[in-house]
């Protein structure tokens, strides 16, 4: 007899959920009949993802989604898209063979980002329906000494740093929709890639709020779909800059949710910072960058 005919369902399933990789349990579902029956029980999934196909292209990237929504951010109102609308299939087609995901991990090919030579940008966004708090940490490799001039010249530069992090973040929590819908179960969904740009975050609250939003709101899933990625809503934004480090920490908070003055505001943006970065190894930037003054900015939806 096999050993493995002697264990419980419940431990192999714990074994499988340590395994957690797509790919390494869809071959062990060839291991046996049992193991073909046990393995889409599996609640921890690990979905790496080589590069994302689209339903009617197989050239499609994230990428060109990416590009497409900063078209339509600078020219809203376009006679035509400058790039095809597509509707991104595969990680949903791929998770369909797993019938209980409670945590779900995405990790994505590469970083969304195309920034300058010498710059480093890094973020983590929480979601709900829609973005509820992002924190976004840049700097910039080589100084030469006159970091308040550096400063003040750079502010639209680091403005943008913020908007295409926020772009990049909608576009990654758009790309999972069909798997938000389809796995009601799911408490945790987190959505990284290899050079560990950036992050999405959707607990079990904010899955839940997604998922009544959709039922209830169809035009919003239409402008969504038309866009190629979540609108972002309303927000304000607190920025510091540290002149010694040539760094930024900026926290975004949206609008109709969190406190934007005074000592509570410093106490959640602490809070943020520290749980994206704080375990990191920007943890001591960011713990020096907390002490900087901050500057408040605001921006509409978009």
């Amino acid at each position: 007899m096999d050993g493995f005919d002697q264990l419980p369902d419940s431990l192999i399933l714990l074994i499988f959920n340590s395994v957690s990789d797509v790919k390494s349990l869809i071959r062990c579902r060839s291991v046996s009949k049992r193991f073909n029956s046990l393995v889409p029980q599996t609640d921890s999934i690990l979905l790496k993802i080589d590069r994302v196909i689209s339903s009617e292209s197989d050239s499609d990237s994230l990428f060109l989604t990416l590009l497409k929504s900063f078209f339509n951010f600078i020219l809203p109102k376009p006679t035509q898209s400058p790039l095809p609308n597509r509707t991104h299939t595969y990680p949903a087609q791929i998770l369909s063979r797993f019938q209980r995901i409670r945590e779900l991990h995405v990790e994505l090919p590469a970083g969304d980002l195309q920034l300058e030579k010498g710059t480093v940008v890094k973020w983590r966004a929480e979601f709900g329906e829609t973005l509820k708090t992002c924190v976004i940490f840049g700097f910039r490799l080589g100084h030469d000494g006159n970091y308040e001039t550096e400063f003040a010249g750079g502010l639209k530069r680091r403005v943008m740093w913020t908007i295409s992090a926020l772009m990049a973040a909608s576009v990654r929590h758009f790309l999972l929709r069909e798997v938000v819908r389809e796995h009601k179960g799911m408490e945790e969904l987190v959505i990284t890639d290899r050079e560990g740009e950036g992050e999405v975050v959707m607990e079990e609250q904010g899955l839940r709020e997604w998922r009544e939003a959709r039922e209830s709101h169809v035009r919003v899933e239409e402008e969504e779909e038309e866009r190629g990625r979540t609108v972002v809503p309303s927000v304000r934004m607190r920025m510091r800059h540290e002149p010694r480090l040539g760094a930024t920490l900026v926290v975004v908070r949206a609008v109709k949710g969190g406190t934007h003055n005074g000592r509570e505001a410093d106490v959640e943006d602490a809070d943020l910072a520290v749980r994206a970065f704080g375990n990191g190894v920007y943890g001591d930037a960011v713990r020096e960058l907390l002490k900087a003054r901050s500057y408040l900015l605001e921006m509409n939806s978009f």
